[in-house]
């Protein structure tokens, strides 16, 4: 069959066939909110998703639109402009977004989860000022990883140099999502390397700023509609004034914040997985070989049951980490676990969509190809599975007093 005949068969199936796979009520303003996110998405970002993982493209006007929206503030309390929702709200719009276009979900995901939740939490009144009220329609960043500290977050080398009044920043940042759009960042820093994590500071950072420059722009598999970069800091001036929290605090500030990215990152496995179970059901509803569309066949039913499965344990997960964070119960396992099952299942999702469409599914023609490269980076970013693995068997093994 024809990509541009098969194109127009899917176009027509209808994707309320798959709202319904779980029964867990949300309220109706969740209901609503949701299915507002999906139809900005539907609308704005699924017709151009294709062209923004070929350009590398940062979506800036569909970013303008969720603006407008709110969906840059969705749990920012309503006295400082946000919309004052619940974190699985957050999540329900990360899901909807990623559905659509994943490398937009990963910008909505970091920006709610890292960055204007750490302000909101930790921010004072006249940090809020300058960088949480204008970043309901700006781009934040979140620096905390390095060269050689990734999962080994206490293990950074920038440095911050009390001199008067001011810091003096020193290193370098790898992996900064939205860092090239970015007009804050959130920089993590030690004041005293011997100290270890103890040392360590969150710094809040406005962009550009002399002395910070961008090295590198990282050319990735996938999410390739958000910037991923490298920042070098070679004497970067910051007030006192911009610490965010206390001095020493950065890396509670960021074991805290990283709970809530897992979330965020699991939501997006979460949408990038429905997006390929909803592909792949609709040409196997309409692709035919032998005399039978291939939904017929036992071979591809067994599939789409795995598929289907995996993508509800990883919702149900998710919405409960998310229903978690925020009553503020400690939820680090709970908010592992599901960015653990959340991360594979979409890998394992996306996989068993190629396969199913066979051919097809290996060309840039169809998206699911682009729902695999977009679904392989939720089991590296926020700590790759093996890291998570280890944490869930450290709480388990903690609860019987065996560790």
């Amino acid at each position: 069959m024809a990509t541009s005949s098969l194109r127009k068969l899917l176009s027509k199936a209808s994707s309320k066939t798959f709202r319904r796979f779980f029964n867990t009520d949300l309220t109706q303003q969740q209901v609503k909110f949701k299915e507002a996110c999906r139809n900005f998405a539907e609308t704005h970002l699924k017709p151009i998703a294709a062209e923004l993982d070929r350009d590398c493209k940062f979506p800036t006007d569909q970013v303008a639109g969720m603006s407008e929206m709110g969906l840059l503030g969705i749990n920012v309390p309503k006295q400082w402009g946000g919309l004052g929702l619940d974190k699985l709200s957050t999540a329900l719009a990360v899901e909807e977004i990623s559905r659509c276009c994943g490398g937009t979900g990963a910008f909505v995901s970091i920006h709610n989860f890292l960055y204007m939740n750490a302000i909101s939490n930790y921010g004072t009144e006249e940090q809020k000022e300058e960088f949480l009220k204008p970043f309901l329609c700006n781009v934040g960043c979140f620096a905390l990883s390095e060269p050689e500290a990734g999962s080994d977050a206490a293990n950074i080398l920038t440095t911050a140099r009390l001199e008067g009044d001011h810091y003096i920043l020193n290193g370098v940042k790898s992996w900064v999502t939205s860092g090239v759009q970015g007009k804050a960042a959130i920089i993590f820093a030690t004041v005293d390397k011997h100290l270890k994590h103890k040392g360590i500071t969150a710094f809040l950072v406005p962009l550009p700023i002399q002395n910070l420059s961008i090295t590198k722009i990282e050319d990735k598999l996938g999410i390739r509609a958000t910037s991923t970069c490298t920042f070098h800091l070679k004497d970067v001036k910051i007030p006192k004034k911009n610490v965010l929290g206390n001095v020493g605090e950065g890396f509670k500030i960021a074991m805290a914040q990283f709970d809530e990215a897992r979330v965020g990152i699991a939501s997006q496995a979460v949408g990038i997985s429905q997006a390929a179970l909803e592909l792949a059901v609709q040409y196997a509803g309409v692709r035919k070989c032998f005399g039978h569309s291939i939904s017929k066949y036992q071979a591809v039913q067994i599939r789409i049951a795995d598929m289907a499965a995996r993508l509800e344990a990883a919702r149900l997960l998710v919405w409960n980490a998310a229903y978690l964070r925020e009553k503020s119960k400690k939820s680090t396992r709970e908010t592992s676990i599901a960015k653990l099952v959340a991360g594979e299942a979409a890998t394992f999702i996306t996989h068993n969509a190629i396969q199913i469409l066979g051919g097809v599914g290996y060309i840039k023609d169809m998206s699911a190809e682009r729902h695999y490269r977009d679904a392989r980076v939720t089991e590296i970013y926020g700590g790759i599975s093996d890291i998570h693995r280890l944490i869930i068997a450290q709480s388990i093994l903690k609860d019987y007093k065996l560790h």
